[in-house]
């Protein structure tokens, strides 16, 4: 399965940082833009890898709120 998300990504010095905006904490950094491609799908994995099963029911439920900003 495949699934789309944002890469933000920017240039530091000689390198190029980026994160996923829809994936908290997956960040990474590459030499070449091709080359943070990679290395952030390799943290996303890794992120994926980590996750533990869900202590929460299958059958949650969802509410929007509202917060100050």
């Amino acid at each position: 399965m495949r699934k789309s998300f944002t890469l933000e990504y920017w240039r530091d010095e000689d390198w190029f940082v980026g994160r996923l905006q829809e994936v908290p904490g997956v960040f990474s950094q590459g030499e070449t833009l091709e080359e943070l491609e990679e290395n952030i799908r390799d943290a996303y994995g890794l992120v994926l890898a980590e996750q533990v099963p869900p202590l929460a029911p299958q059958e949650t439920q969802h509410k929007e709120i509202e917060v100050d900003v």
